[in-house]
């Protein structure tokens, strides 16, 4: 069985089927809870009707150089309010980036092959403050200042 990162934890993968969001739309998706897996063309608005539904969300992140998933983590977590779980899949899911897609939202991660868990677990470890706001993230806090 395949491993995850998930909250700095290396588990067990333990999803439900993940179906595709185009066969959830046209109906072909299983009744119940279920895993959609959101392409980097696919948009946030058409899982609207669905997301009650979904367990889990995997947000694609074909190569280090392509931001949509941020982008559809960070609507998926404020604008839609979804609480469950989004994971980080794809070429470009690499350890010096996992704080970056944590800070939209993603609380998961099927890394890239040739990743090392232990090294992403530090990576992703290695800041604890953020100074700009993002998705909000159990082991990143928020600095502030007043004047």
């Amino acid at each position: 069985m395949p491993k995850i990162l998930r909250r700095l934890e290396v588990i067990e993968d333990d999803a439900p089927a993940i179906i595709a969001l185009a066969d959830v739309l046209s109906g072909a998706a299983p009744a119940g809870s279920i895993g959609i897996a959101l392409k980097p063309a696919d948009k946030v608005e058409d899982l609207a009707p669905v997301l009650q539904r979904a367990s889990l969300i995997t947000v694609e992140f074909p190569g280090p150089g392509d931001g949509r998933g941020y982008t559809q983590a960070r609507l998926l977590r404020e604008r839609y309010k979804y609480t469950g779980e989004i994971r980080a899949v794809g070429a470009g899911v690499k350890r010096d980036l996992l704080f970056f897609m944590a800070r939209s939202g993603v609380d998961a991660f099927s890394l890239a092959p040739g990743e090392d868990f232990e090294s992403a677990q530090r990576h992703l470890q290695k800041y604890t403050v953020a100074y700009q706001p993002g998705a909000p993230h159990s082991s990143i806090e928020r600095q502030r200042y007043f004047v």
